[in-house]
């Protein structure tokens, strides 16, 4: 079928337009080829690849078959502007090797949301690269397998599993740091001087930070080292000490970093003090800027001022670590959190309590009761998203198994008020409806599944079709509702690309040990399936209410492992290995058997490393989980 009636032409030449608009005005060099492509290819392997001049993206991220949010739309224009950014930064000047991959992507990645948000409608694509991407790359840097952002690259096979939250998010974090360092006026006149002088040429980092120190008449090598040659992230927590009459005798900002790597940056950080005001809302009353350097730096501004209910480390985001919130900010933001008028500013609170759930300092149950009383009122479609992603992920890996039934019903519950009261067709009561369909577990909440997928009983404003449609399929075909055959009568009804993956994974999905038996065997068999199809395939293998049933493939994925890794290409041999590592069965035993088989000898390092990156999830979820039990 023609995917042709469902191109927005309009959209993508407007972003197409802006971008270029924005960077020949901000980087001083106009685009130098006669022609710019765009091609949208089914099946591609990529989100999105930057070939000089004809930019191939994958289908998925640029055709919407069905209703979107603001937030996918969003996403298509930072990978219109990312991809267009390499022009420059990869294209017009290439990396001399590999070891500079980072500066590629990292530059990209920072650009895109540069220009998103100074010349598009995403105004608040900031928002976004703290709630979805900032956050990838705190997922991974936070890894056994964590690597400084730049490293040295031996060989392309370190190269291949190097694209990852590291090179992307963090490096487009520390550039967004050294943006607030030298001020953007210098960057800016930097990056002109550095594409003037090395066009059509290879350059270095080095060659980067060169004109960039010209510019700024700043000593920058001292803050490449700590921010591109070190790994892990620092958490900053303020101790704050409130006076008998209300004001602040001390803030003090202690600055920890893990064990494994002590290392303590200098951090150029906001701090912003909001005070609770009629109504509920926080209004900000100040913000400083201030350098956060070793263990421990005292904020003396703040000595004598009024304290305040909400008071915010990072405030602007201009820095890539861990946050932690005082205890009257804390108790402030659960309750008022939708009070704060920046969505950036509620993402880094979001962000803060959601690392304490993944560092084991906070209940999955409390942040539950954070979520469903906070979020029905937030706006941002991306932080909406992100968040309730989030909450999933705790239900599903960091909550007491016993408990986490409770967890579902009350976020099924919280996403079906949601959808009444939210304008109808909005992007808010889309993203709640596709909540509901993934929260229902209960045999009430199932009856609705199977009405909305009959046409009965779904709210003014959902529209049962395209994706929404093989999201619900997908729902019911894990709770054993749906048989094959259903999911083949969907399957002839939608004979396109995306209805071959989403087919594929609703088929995967089905709660019957047969089913689960055929699926393994493609994946592992010698006719190896194609790459959209074994992805589809992998995404519906596992299902949070089908731990016991998967638990065999657990030992049966590791005793194929190194066989995939040798016999496959590396795209499809990492997707296996990434997403069929039995993360579903959190338990001492897997983190045992996992570590038996890193312990054998002959395994390539890369292949040891998404093992292992498997490994540290279970032992993440069995420390939240403990404490999430320890809550009861």
């Amino acid at each position: 079928q023609s995917m042709a009636q469902y191109l927005d032409p309009d959209d993508i030449f407007l972003i197409t337009k802006q971008g270029f608009d924005f960077f020949h005005q901000q980087f001083g060099v106009r685009y130098p080829l006669p022609k710019y492509d765009q091609l949208i290819v089914p099946e591609f392997n990529a989100g999105a690849m930057e070939n000089f001049g004809c930019i191939t993206n994958a289908e998925t991220w640029f055709i919407f078959r069905s209703a979107v949010t603001d937030y996918e739309k969003e996403q298509r224009a930072n990978t219109i502007l990312h991809e267009m950014a390499h022009m420059w930064f990869g294209d017009l000047v290439t990396m001399r090797w590999w070891d500079d991959l980072w500066l590629n992507e990292s530059f990209a990645e920072w650009a895109s949301h540069w220009a998103n948000s100074e010349n598009t409608r995403f105004v608040d694509a900031w928002t976004t690269f703290l709630s979805i991407r900032k956050n990838w790359g705190y997922r991974q840097d936070q890894m056994s397998s964590t690597h400084p952002v730049y490293c040295e690259m031996p060989d392309v096979a370190a190269v291949e599993v190097n694209f990852d939250g590291i090179t992307y998010a963090k490096g487009a974090s520390v550039i967004k740091q050294l943006v607030a360092y030298v001020g953007i006026d210098a960057f800016v006149t930097g990056l002109r001087a550095y594409f003037a002088k090395h066009a059509w040429s290879n350059a270095t980092f080095t060659d980067l930070l060169t004109e960039l120190e010209t510019a700024s008449g700043r000593e920058l090598t001292d803050f490449a080292d700590q921010w591109l040659k070190t790994a892990q992230v620092n958490t900053l927590t303020p101790v704050v000490t409130v006076a008998a009459d209300g004001t602040y005798e001390s803030v003090v900002v202690q600055q920890s970093a893990p064990d494994s790597h002590p290392v303590l940056r200098t951090h150029r950080i906001g701090v912003g003090l909001y005070d609770l005001a009629d109504g509920g809302k926080l209004v900000r009353r100040d913000v400083l800027e201030v350098d956060v350097t070793g263990a421990s730096t005292t904020i003396s501004p703040l000595a004598g001022v009024r304290a305040a209910d909400v008071l915010v480390l990072n405030e602007g985001d201009y820095s890539y670590l861990k946050l932690r919130l005082d205890e009257r900010s804390l108790e402030t933001v659960v309750n008022h959190i939708g009070g704060l008028e920046s969505s950036l500013t509620r993402a880094l609170c979001w962000t803060a309590t959601w690392d304490m759930v993944r560092d084991a300092e906070l209940p999955a149950r409390d942040y539950l009761t954070q979520v469903v009383s906070g979020l029905p009122v937030e706006t941002d479609s991306s932080l909406i998203t992100a968040t309730l992603n989030q909450l999933r992920t705790a239900l599903t890996f960091y909550a007491d198994p016993a408990w986490a039934p409770e967890g579902w019903a009350q976020l099924a519950a919280t996403a079906r008020e949601v959808i009444a009261s939210a304008p109808a067709g909005s992007g808010t009561q889309l993203i709640w409806a596709r909540t509901f369909i993934g929260a229902a577990r209960q045999p009430a909440e199932i009856e609705v599944l199977k009405g909305w997928l009959a046409g009965d009983g779904v709210p003014e404003g959902v529209s049962i079709t395209g994706e929404l449609r093989w999201q619900l399929v997908q729902a019911l075909s894990a709770l054993g509702v749906l048989t094959g055959d259903d999911i083949r009568n969907e399957h002839a009804a939608d004979q396109t690309a995306s209805g071959d993956k989403e087919s594929a994974t609703a088929y995967a999905l089905q709660p019957d040990p047969a089913v689960k038996a055929e699926v393994w065997a493609e994946l592992t068999g010698d006719a190896e399936p194609a790459n959209w199809r074994s992805r589809a395939l992998l995404l519906g293998f596992q299902h949070s209410t089908q731990v016991a049933l998967t638990k065999p493939y657990a030992q049966k994925y590791l005793d194929v492992a190194a066989e995939i890794w040798a016999k496959r290409d590396s795209e499809p041999a990492q997707e296996f290995l990434v997403l069929g590592y039995p993360a579903m069965q959190v338990s001492p035993e897997t983190v045992a058997a996992t570590e038996a088989w890193l312990a054998q000898e002959g395994h390539p390092a890369p292949l040891r490393r998404l093992v292992a990156e498997g490994k540290d999830s279970i032992e993440r979820a069995l420390a939240a989980r403990a404490c999430d039990t320890a809550a009861r």
